[in-house]
């Protein structure tokens, strides 16, 4: 069906260098045309449904477990009804902190966000499609004289969109609906054998860092090595010869500035830590003094205070240079950072980590390094430190080869999907045909798990190693006067 598309018959300039020529009968409009910029304030507090604008699009967000910041009052959020258009347009080069949605039930957003409402009806999943499209190529950066570092709602309204007849919008919302919805079961798929492999080395790794590694290849307790009990509930029974050390026993902070020339490094949720690529970044990040960035040794665990109970910590592979909102922790001489990189990563570690962070709200907690090294840890002889990591290497390998393959496959199909839309919101291919031959389908009720995998746009990193350092450190020093 998709490889049967064609261009239209006939184009016209458009007058708009990123239209570049569209279908001879759609018009080019600019947006105040179609909508008007409207806030609504909740200040009678009667709208208690809460919404986020998220990588993901617009979300419920649960007040008990919200995403982002949570404010004082939700009585200056504003009102945004179904259907409506919103946009996040602020730090316009970060595509992590700019965001474009369609708001699927009524509900109160952040008053920092835009709301376009339609003034003369239209699909408004179109027009989403269609801006979404002009904020991933960078649209919205160049209005103006340079790059804007925020967009307002009258600079929105002047932007120029393709407007054909509403029953070609209807048409091509058709359409790409039911592309989407089969590329979304495709990923869906993938995403749930990866959570599947994620789950078989967790049980892999957790039972070698907590208990040694099992005398045969079948994977059972060694029958010849006697448990005793290691005093911290998580932990359970561990080998009679092992110890429980103090991470401070283990490790000492290394707080070292001024190294501007080494590499960035960051941090993956899934994998650890790796050189940062600027070039093939989605994310141009903007680092205001480079001196002040930490250096890491090769080997030394670093982790993101704010994250690592989510797995946010790792082994560094070279020297370089993390966040300030990050620790950095030199192993000393009996510790192999290879086995308590993987410790640190289990659940059970990472729940303990959660009760160890400390803050003015939850959300913010941060594990500092006086309360990291409290924490209790299972200390094998080193040699068999070594052991246990070099297995782990090898028995995780084939789930990650899988693994990484399978996100390959996830990132084609969404690039694929984001250039199919491209194409056809901006007429270079015709759908009308396409449309009129589509089944009726109901809509999708299964969430696609994103969250599972990875937000897309940026498929591994916390989001953290640059953006928000400065936050992190004003974070502290208020939460110092507060404890005080």
């Amino acid at each position: 069906m998709i490889a049967d598309l064609k261009p239209y018959p006939a184009y016209k300039d458009s007058g708009v260098p990123w239209l570049g020529e569209v279908p001879v009968h759609w018009k080019v409009q600019r947006g105040k045309w179609l909508f008007r910029s409207v806030k609504e304030i909740n200040a009678d507090r009667r709208h208690t449904n809460i919404l986020s604008l998220t990588l993901r699009g617009v979300v419920n967000n649960d007040p008990d477990d919200p995403e982002g910041l949570v404010p004082k009052d939700y009585g200056t959020y504003q009102f945004f009804a179904k259907g409506d258009l919103v946009f996040k347009l602020i730090d316009l080069e970060n595509l992590r902190t700019s965001r474009v949605g369609l708001v699927h039930q009524d509900g109160i957003m952040s008053p920092a966000y835009v709301r376009l409402v339609p003034i003369h009806g239209g699909i408004q999943r179109f027009f989403f499609h269609q801006y979404f499209d002009l904020y991933q190529r960078g649209i919205f950066n160049q209005l103006g004289a340079g790059v804007r570092a925020t967009l307002g709602p009258k600079d929105l309204l002047e932007v120029l969109v393709n407007c054909p007849d509403v029953s070609e919008q209807a048409a091509i919302v058709r359409f790409l609906d039911y592309v989407d919805r089969r590329i979304r079961r495709y990923i869906r798929a993938k995403q749930k054998l990866i959570n599947l492999l994620e789950e078989q080395k967790q049980a892999i790794i957790h039972r070698a860092v907590t208990r040694g590694l099992p005398s045969t290849g079948s994977g059972q307790a060694d029958p010849n090595v006697r448990l005793k009990p290691s005093g911290v509930e998580w932990l359970g029974d561990v080998p009679e010869h092992w110890e429980v050390r103090r991470n401070g026993r283990l490790f000492a902070q290394r707080n070292e500035t001024g190294f501007p020339e080494l590499p960035i490094l960051e941090v993956s949720l899934k994998t650890g830590i790796r050189v940062r690529d600027f070039e093939s970044s989605a994310r141009k990040q903007v680092m205001s003094d480079r001196a002040k960035y930490k250096r890491a040794v090769k080997g030394d665990i670093a982790y993101n205070m704010m994250r690592m109970w989510q797995g946010a910590v790792g082994v560094a592979p070279v020297e370089g240079l993390v966040s300030p909102a990050y620790v950095v922790a030199k192993p000393l001489g009996a510790t192999e950072p290879r086995y308590f990189g993987r410790l640190f990563r289990t659940f059970v570690y990472m729940a303990e980590v959660d009760k160890y962070s400390r803050g003015i709200v939850k959300d913010r907690n941060r594990l500092y390094w006086e309360d990291f090294k409290q924490m209790p840890s299972p200390f094998p002889p080193t040699w068999e430190q070594v052991q246990i990591a070099d297995a782990i290497d090898k028995r995780v390998q084939a789930a990650d080869c899988v693994i990484d393959c399978t996100l390959r496959e996830i990132a084609l199909l969404r690039e694929y999907r984001t250039r199919l839309i491209a194409d056809v919101v901006t007429g270079k291919l015709d759908v009308r045909e396409a449309a009129a031959r589509l089944p009726d389908e109901a809509e999708e009720t299964e969430p696609l798990e994103e969250a599972a995998v990875l937000a897309e746009g940026d498929e591994e990193s916390d989001g953290a190693d640059f953006e928000g350092a400065e936050e992190v450190a004003e974070a502290e020093t208020t939460e110092s006067e507060e404890e005080k």
